[in-house]
């Protein structure tokens, strides 16, 4: 026997359609509100770090606070009511966003300056995926994720041969430079040679000597190069991950062994000779 839905789990499914959804006209239009709202709230926040805006508006600007965070609470808790695994979504990565980005205001009743932390807001801007159904950003979203994490190590090795050159760099300026240059401890040279190698360049240290001058030009050049590395290796992993991406588009089951054709012309399955699905 059908059982029929109580008037609260029916009225539970339509939230969960209009909050979670975003093909009806209903889901659509509390999605692009919802983003209207947290592009709202992070302008006020950052409105409020201008002094003399916040001077002329601040009672505007708390009152426009307390109703977008009322606004993000009930949200948050329809989110949580409607879901038939509440805690999959409390502990996901957007349940932790959502939640952070109401706490501001309520902790500024016990710590003062908090609410400028509301600023995390921002990170709400991430559903814009979602919203706006881009799937072919999300797919590429998903290759940069792959191609990163493939190269983790390499990237790791690469960053502990950058720090030890750094350490070594940065200790033989210290000896040729000295206090009198500004270098006046290891640490402080390998902060500086940080500095030079990353090609950022703050200026407040600097070397006079020739010999110390010399190795800052070699930093320097180097740095170029150590910019670049990172660089081809996730643009190398991204262009194999497209790569294997493209072959399983265009591989084919034979329909008589299964077996798995990648070659993109083939007509016939190179195992038992049937002919290929080719549409």
């Amino acid at each position: 026997m059908k059982k029929i839905k109580s008037e609260y789990e029916l009225l539970r499914q339509r939230i969960y359609i209009i909050v979670y959804g975003s093909n009806t006209v209903a889901g659509r239009l509390f999605d692009i509100v919802l983003l209207g709202v947290i592009l709202l709230s992070v302008l006020l926040v950052m409105l409020e770090s201008v002094e003399h805006l916040d001077q002329k508006y601040h009672s505007t600007i708390i009152v426009l606070e307390w109703i977008i965070t009322v606004c993000f609470t009930l949200e948050y808790v329809l989110r949580i009511l409607c879901n038939k695994k509440p805690f999959t979504f409390i502990f996901s990565f957007y349940g932790i966003v959502d939640f952070i980005s109401i706490l501001p205001m309520y902790l500024s009743f016990f710590i003062p300056g908090s609410r400028i932390l509301s600023v995390i807001r921002a990170l709400r801007l991430l559903r814009l995926f979602g919203i706006l159904n881009l799937v072919h950003i999300t797919g590429q979203e998903s290759q940069l994720k792959l191609a990163i994490k493939a190269s983790r190590s390499k990237i790791i090795v690469f960053i502990y041969f950058v720090l030890i050159v750094s350490i070594l760099l940065g200790a033989i300026m210290y000896v040729v430079e000295g206090k009198e240059s500004g270098f006046t401890s290891i640490p402080t040279s390998i902060y500086w040679c940080i500095v030079t190698l990353t090609t950022v360049g703050y200026g407040d240290i600097a070397p006079v000597t020739i010999p110390g001058q010399i190795i800052a030009s070699c930093i320097m050049i180097l740095g170029y190069g150590i910019i670049a590395v990172p660089t081809g290796i996730v643009t190398a992993e991204f262009t194999a991950a497209k790569r294997n991406q493209k072959s399983i588009q265009i591989a084919k089951k034979c329909p008589s062994c299964s077996t798995i054709v990648t070659v993109e012309d083939a007509k016939y399955c190179y195992h038992c000779g049937e002919k290929l699905d080719n549409e």
